[in-house]
């Protein structure tokens, strides 16, 4: 499957990158392939940062937690640069799940085993697997407590447990609930039993969806609800990919088609704050662009959503707003005071993105930041991922403190930093490799169109030199097509 894909992606973007200005160089950049190298694992190396991949032969004990993409590309990545090593993973899933895959999936592009794979496949020649969980961090004493496994001992430590879904933070709600009367949510999966239902039935819910909005009417519609919780959250354009899909699809497009139905559905989307997109560029293009053509969709800002009664079909949110207190003459301004108020909205369909934490073993650890906004996250410095304490240990992943970089985009710069900065310490050197807060969103606008936002901590980070803030078919094509095989067969192995 990902062969056929992977020729077809070829000979679509050959033919496309005329038509966008691309010149064969940055086709070939796009495509990842180098100087004619294949996709499917016998490119070289490419550099996702400025990190030099450095080496060192001395022998020292890492420990690596987590089998998630970060987990898994550190292992590759030091196994090359430390071959004396000893290296040991600790992760207790037997599948790997490719989870940007499960908004195609909801899309109705993808099924389940087209983002499966035996996470055994991934995990290099010389890595000791221990399946299992760690439950305490103790980095005063440099090891970890696992489940079943007792104590590991380490010299290095590398943190990649990634984050979990808090679905029961919200009142009502459960994962159990996910696919059952009106609820849906792409993110839920459970790589350990190599489920991904949030694809699944999401894909359902779309269906569902058209169904009842071709018995609706503009006159009577029907009511949808998407939601994005207040807390830090994987992927933080997917809320909004499954609001213009879904969408998309009420107007026939995608794999089924059929008649527009999409005015005949009341589509509102709840977030905290009041802007799409936190950089203006692409904001302008979602609000002025892409909204206006839906037509039917109702921001609804500083909506967070708190409780959910499924069986009435109410979902309340805590709506905050400022409102004008008392005249100031000093300042010769208006006092503004924060007001809270409960808000009760009916649904017949709702996509709810559960609030997300750091896992539990890192937030009641030394290792977690101990107060502050990222309370709980991996307490690394933002440039370096180096522990801000302890300087034996390195984040990578979502599950890092930082102000960006909860994507598998970041994850893969992350790969070579943590690499470079590890080996540095293990030679008694400082750490010199820095991650600028690369991010990537592949903004799915509807079917077949994707605006490509890249970005740092200094603004936006286009790869190419074409307009980032323009959806188009090219990057749609390079994200259905590509990212997949890329991912496997060159990210996860330390490639790119």
């Amino acid at each position: 499957m990902d062969k056929k894909m992977l020729e077809h992606s070829r000979e679509v973007i050959e033919e496309v990158m005329k038509k966008e200005g691309l010149s064969r160089r940055d086709a070939l950049k796009l495509m990842g392939l180098g100087a004619g190298a294949t996709m499917m694992g016998t490119a070289p190396a490419m550099a996702a940062t400025d990190a030099q991949a450095a080496g060192s032969d001395k022998k020292a004990k890492i420990v690596i937690v987590g089998g998630g993409a970060g987990g898994i590309m550190a292992a590759a990545r030091l196994r090359r640069s430390a071959p004396n090593a000893e290296i040991t993973l600790i992760a207790p899933n037997d599948i790997h799940l490719y989870q940007p895959g499960q908004v195609f999936m909801a899309a109705g592009l993808y099924k389940a085993d087209d983002i499966k794979r035996p996470n055994k496949d991934f995990i290099p020649d010389g890595v000791k697997w221990v399946k299992d969980e760690v439950v305490t961090f103790d980095p005063d004493n440099n090891r970890v407590e696992t489940a079943a496994n007792g104590k590991i001992d380490y010299d290095f430590l590398v943190v990649g447990t990634g984050l979990q879904y808090d679905y029961e933070r919200i009142e009502g709600m459960s994962r159990d609930l996910v696919g059952q009367k009106g609820i849906s949510s792409v993110y839920l999966n459970d790589p350990k039993a190599g489920t991904a239902k949030g694809g699944s039935a999401t894909w359902e819910w779309f269906k569902q969806l058209r169904a009842a909005a071709e018995k609706a009417s503009p006159e009577n519609p029907i009511n949808a609800i998407y939601t994005q919780p207040d807390t830090p959250i994987k992927c933080g354009g997917a809320p909004q990919k499954i609001l213009y899909l879904s969408d998309d699809f009420l107007r026939g497009n995608g794999p089924v088609g059929g008649a527009d139905v999409h005015k005949n559905v009341k589509s509102y989307f709840c977030k905290k704050g009041s802007k799409l997109f936190g950089l203006p560029g692409y904001n302008h293009t979602l609000v002025d662009e892409v909204t206006p053509m839906y037509g039917n969709i109702t921001d609804k800002w500083n909506h967070v959503l708190r409780k959910i009664d499924p069986d009435k079909k109410i979902a309340t949110f805590e709506h905050t707003y400022q409102v004008k207190g008392e005249w100031d003459p000093d300042l010769e301004e208006y006092d503004m005071i924060t007001k809270t108020e409960m808000v009760e909205m009916p649904y017949d369909f709702i996509h709810v993105v559960p609030p997300m934490k750091a896992v539990d073993a890192v937030a009641n650890s030394p290792l977690g930041w101990q107060k502050g906004t990222a309370k709980g996250w991996l307490a690394c410095d933002r440039y370096t991922l180096q522990h801000m304490k302890y300087k034996n240990v390195f984040g990578i992943g979502d599950i890092l403190g930082i102000p960006k970089g909860k994507t598998g985009g970041s994850a893969r710069h992350h790969g070579p930093v943590v690499q470079d900065n590890l080996i540095a310490v293990m030679e008694g050197k400082e750490p010199t490799a820095k991650f600028d807060g690369y991010t990537v969103c592949p903004l799915k606008t509807q079917y077949g169109k994707i605006m490509l936002a890249e970005f740092n901590y200094d603004g936006p980070a286009p790869s190419f030199p074409l307009d980032p803030t323009k959806p188009r078919w090219i990057w749609w094509a390079f994200d259905l097509y590509m990212l997949k095989p890329m991912y496997w067969h060159l990210m996860l192995r330390g490639l790119m």
